[in-house]
């Protein structure tokens, strides 16, 4: 088992859900993050005074996979989330030892 987690632009998350859920990988954990890497932020003006804005809303899309869902799930997501702009996002991938349903006790893929 492996965990992705993906973050990404805010407005591709919806593309990415119903592209996993298409080819059968459900179950993920989406939250609201900022971050800044290679974009660096933008400018604004507020009340004529310019600010530096170096931290950006993205969104961070956490997903426990079989070993062999993993490659499917990976390419789903970079298909979905790529624009070919500095922004696009990272892709983390964790080896996982187990994974425990609370509700029945079930692990591993079972689990899943």
């Amino acid at each position: 088992m492996v965990k992705i987690e993906a973050i990404v632009r805010p407005g591709v998350l919806e593309d990415i859900k119903d592209s996993l859920s298409k080819h059968g990988i459900k179950g993920m954990t989406v939250a609201q993050v900022m971050g800044c890497g290679l974009q660096k932020g933008r400018k604004e003006v507020y009340r004529g005074t310019e600010y530096s804005i170096n931290l950006l809303p993205k969104v961070k899309i956490e997903i426990v996979a079989s070993d062999k869902d993993k490659d499917e799930a990976i390419k789903l997501i970079i298909q979905a989330a790529r624009t070919g702009e500095i922004g696009d996002g990272k892709i983390f991938i964790t080896k996982l030892d187990d994974a425990i349903r609370i509700r029945t006790g079930e692990k591993g893929d079972a689990a899943l």
